[in-house]
């Protein structure tokens, strides 16, 4: 598999002799959710984000920045995160040979994801604060020039997401009617807009679905009370002729798990917003993608809450036949 910061270099703010850091991100698959589709009376796909190779979308983004963070000369990298840019910094420093630093909210990241940048070496501490503090503290300690700022505030980090809808564009051969993906920062709404624009196709009608209490949402990855995006990413989805859709945390779990149920799509919470949006109101006869952004083992604990335990039984078939 190439690379997409080698595939699509010519449109990446990358140079011939920038040092490419990669984990094999990007090519992500394109699947027909049939059942779902039907159901709903559009023809809906799912890009699975979540395939990426620390299991989100950041990856994208990440491969770019940590390049560049490399090419000129950093020393360190730090973020703030909810979970996901936190384990694909980790890797992706990791792989470059930098120092990782990441703050997080304490007590509002998921499990699955604190366990990845564990792994992966990075040093984390735990804000006492949101997500808005955790990021302005990470800006601040930026500025003293000791660490390169790796959030999507970073320019390079959308310049790597926008490569999907490049990648989308190719494998339906033209912008879908609905764009359809998750809302917490509002840098990946951003991001497809830019490639559909830089690709000379129309942006495609972008549903963005947003928790609709952002602050205490269970859906952690879109735990972010105010949006850095929210101008840009808004006015995008405005100029589409899309909609911002507030979710309440019954519709996200619905949709989450319709679509493990129904099509087999394994995703933590957040990454099911989009779906829920669209499913509030099918656009009927419409092409629409649905952005998968992150892997259900990033939050386990969703699983544990939210999903039917295991019965023990005894090792007998007629106990087993009974309880199937």
């Amino acid at each position: 598999m190439i690379p997409l910061a080698e595939r699509y270099r010519g449109r990446l703010p990358l140079t011939e002799t920038t040092p490419i850091v990669t984990l094999g991100e990007g090519s992500t698959p394109l699947v027909a959710a049939a059942r779902l589709g039907e159901s709903s009376g559009c023809e809906l796909w799912l890009k699975l984000e979540s395939l990426n190779p620390t299991g989100s979308f950041k990856d994208r983004g990440m491969t770019v920045a940590l390049s560049k963070a490399l090419e000129e000369g950093a020393e360190a990298v730090v973020c703030a995160s909810t979970g996901n840019t936190a384990a694909s910094a980790a890797a992706y420093a990791a792989r470059a040979g930098l120092p990782c630093l990441i703050l997080q909210p304490a007590g509002a990241v998921a499990l699955g994801k604190v366990a990845q940048a564990r792994a992966l070496g990075a040093r984390i501490l735990a804000v006492r604060g949101s997500f808005d503090d955790a990021l302005g503290a990470a800006r601040q300690l930026a500025a003293r020039g000791t660490h390169v700022l790796v959030n999507s505030l970073n320019p390079y980090r959308l310049e790597g997401q926008k490569t999907a809808a490049f990648e989308l564009l190719e494998e339906l051969g033209g912008p879908p009617g609905v764009l359809a993906l998750p809302y917490g920062g509002g840098g990946n709404t951003c991001a497809y807009a830019r490639g559909f624009r830089e690709a000379g196709e129309g942006v495609p009608r972008i549903v963005a679905g947003e928790a609709a209490q952002r602050a205490e949402t269970l859906a952690t990855a879109i735990r972010i009370p105010e949006p850095f995006h929210r101008a840009e990413a808004e006015a995008a989805v405005a100029e589409s002729g899309g909609a911002v859709v507030p979710l309440g945390d019954r519709e996200i779990l619905a949709a989450w798990r319709e679509l493990a149920r129904r099509e087999g799509v394994f995703c933590e919470p957040a990454s099911a917003a989009g779906l829920a949006a669209v499913l509030r109101e099918p656009p009927a006869g419409e092409r629409v993608v649905c952005v998968v952004t992150g892997h259900g083992l990033k939050d386990p604990e969703a699983v544990e809450r939210h999903a039917e335990a295991p019965v023990e039984i005894d090792a007998d078939p007629d106990a087993i036949a009974e309880a199937a």
